[in-house]
């Protein structure tokens, strides 16, 4: 339940970073207000992450990189922003970064 509610924070975290891009600087309303609801319910669902007791950086660092990523392909998807080859491989390093954090708190 933990994970699926980070994935559940995660998923709203980027949908609110998507939607601040097509408000256009808070000018649209509809996009606007996913970015509220977006942001509002990524927080309270990591809060709930962290009273389960998951670890804060463990619980920081997922969000954070699978969001990074999850943000960058949904960029150079939905509005063509370019991914280079060396902004690809930060990613997977980023994502390895996280991957190595919570692999080296395993007992």
């Amino acid at each position: 339940m933990t994970w699926m509610l980070l994935a559940g924070a995660i998923l709203a975290e980027v949908t609110g970073t998507v939607s601040l891009r097509l408000s256009e600087g808070f000018s649209k309303v509809g996009p606007s207000v996913v970015v509220a609801v977006g942001y509002v319910t990524a927080f309270v669902l990591m809060s709930q992450v962290l009273k389960r007791g998951m670890p804060i950086g463990i619980a920081y660092g997922i969000w954070a990189a699978v969001g990074v990523a999850l943000v960058a392909l949904a960029g150079a998807v939905l509005f063509k922003d370019g991914l280079t080859a060396v902004q690809i491989g930060g990613l997977v390093l980023v994502v390895a970064g996280v991957m190595a954090l919570e692999m080296g708190g395993a007992h």
